[in-house]
């Protein structure tokens, strides 16, 4: 039970010594690695050494340790790492020429060591003298061997006894082994984590750009309400000022228009605030507040405002709602669906037709209806009416339409918990419905 903490506390002590990876980059943090890994191997091969009879190559290992420790410190704790680890790499390849010459050359273990080393020098300086280090490695090593080979007394041989060469080479073997495993290791590691937080910033960056699109897409529907909304009543108040403006009328006719232009403006003003309010809680994405709603208070006004549209166009609508009816939806919503589904009745109604907005309890249901005989929904346009894939078209006096489209009406009408529908015949009418829960 007590393995676990002391495994721990050695983890956090080699990343102390190591480096946090907000101070160093990766390059830096291998090199300290590699640092406190090769200070371990010089200070364990001078006993080595020592005991095989090897005195210059202990002395070359307690220099080298000594200068080493010394590059690390400079590095790690004075932040001086890009010029360590250059003189490290120098320094060396310096030390495995004197050693390769004090350690039996060709027949010792340096020549391995010197090899190794170029991964290591490459896993520690920057990207540009990556092929200059390369270049240095096989140089030396090519060297190395014809002067050995051309002149075998400058790199006497030093062992005793074959055991001497078998742990020697073994020894280093293994450490050369331990330092590519740990340096490539390292490397893969940080690049999956570096790879990982990449894909994690991507998927940030991606989900972001969506949630910027949905919200730009929502406020290109609110603008698309608001400039819907609108246009009837100001049509409305437009008709209103021509009477007074371009047509002689008496006192009496002037005082009914007046008031008809006053009583226009009021609700146009009411329901510009009201929709204003409603946009304004929207911005951040369409929300529902669901409460007990007065069905006939909730639309008396909306509707009422959809006659003097109708009247206009000469057109009767009516409207039927039991006083006593109660729906759970949201006030704003379902005055805009039931608004643009009048308003597209008598869109498509020709001078002399009728609308009907009619409610009635069906179970637990309420049924509001939106009915004309106007001219109906064309056969092959009726199964995508709901979709993006529906036609903008033209009212029966070229009325044109501002993008609301009925894909917005079955959204706030689901959002609320009811669904939509429709029943058209071509050339005799249509009759929307909207179901929503009873309160």
């Amino acid at each position: 039970m007590k393995v676990l903490p002391l495994v721990k506390k050695v983890s956090d002590l080699w990343g102390r010594l190591r480096g946090d990876s907000s101070d160093f980059a990766m390059e830096y943090r291998i090199y300290h690695s590699i640092a406190l890994i090769a200070l371990v191997t010089l200070f364990l091969s001078i006993p080595l050494d020592t005991a095989l009879g090897l005195y210059s190559a202990a002395l070359v290992c307690g220099v080298a340790g000594i200068i080493l420790a010394w590059l690390y410190y400079l590095s790690r704790f004075k932040r001086r790492s890009g010029i360590s680890a250059v003189i490290t790499a120098i320094l060396a390849n310096a030390i495995f020429v004197v050693n390769y010459f004090y350690n039996s050359g060709i027949a010792g273990p340096t020549d391995i060591m010197i090899a190794v080393t170029v991964l290591l020098t490459i896993a520690i300086t920057p990207y540009k003298q990556h092929r200059m280090w390369l270049a240095v490695n096989i140089v030396l090593l090519v060297a190395l061997h014809a002067i050995d080979f051309l002149y075998p007394q400058l790199a006497p041989y030093q062992y005793h006894s074959r055991i001497d060469l078998f742990f020697d080479k073994t020894f280093t073997l293994i450490i050369g082994a331990v330092l590519i495993y740990y340096t490539i290791k390292y490397i893969r590691h940080n690049y999956d984590h570096e790879k990982q937080q990449a894909e994690e910033k991507a998927a940030a960056i991606i989900e972001q750009n969506e949630q910027l699109e949905y919200l730009n897409a929502e406020k290109s529907k609110l603008m698309s309400i608001i400039a819907h909304d609108l246009r009837a009543p100001l049509s409305n108040i437009h008709n209103h000022l021509q009477l007074v403006t371009e047509f002689g009328l008496d006192k009496h006719e002037r005082e009914m228009v007046e008031a008809d232009l006053l009583k226009a403006t009021d609700n146009t003003l009411t329901m510009l605030s009201k929709l204003l309010v409603w946009s304004r809680s929207q911005m951040d994405g369409v929300t529902v507040k669901l409460s007990d709603v007065n069905l006939l208070d909730a639309l008396h006004n909306t509707l009422e405002m959809e006659m003097m549209l109708a009247t206009k166009k000469d057109i009767t609508l009516t409207y039927h709602i039991d006083p006593k009816i109660t729906v759970i939806a949201d006030t704003d919503m379902l005055q805009l669906v039931v608004r643009n589904l009048t308003s597209n009745a008598i869109k498509f109604t020709p001078p002399g037709g009728r609308v009907q907005v009619n409610a009635r309890i069906e179970m637990n249901e309420c049924r509001i209806s939106v009915r004309d005989n106007g001219q109906g929904i064309p056969y092959e346009q009726q199964r995508d009416i709901f979709t993006l894939k529906a036609r903008s078209t033209f009212g029966t006096k070229k009325e044109k339409g501002v993008g609301l489209g009925l894909v917005l009406c079955k959204e706030f009408v689901e959002q609320q918990g009811g669904r939509i529908g429709f029943d058209s015949t071509p050339g005799q009418g249509s009759i929307f419905y909207v179901y929503m829960p009873v309160g």
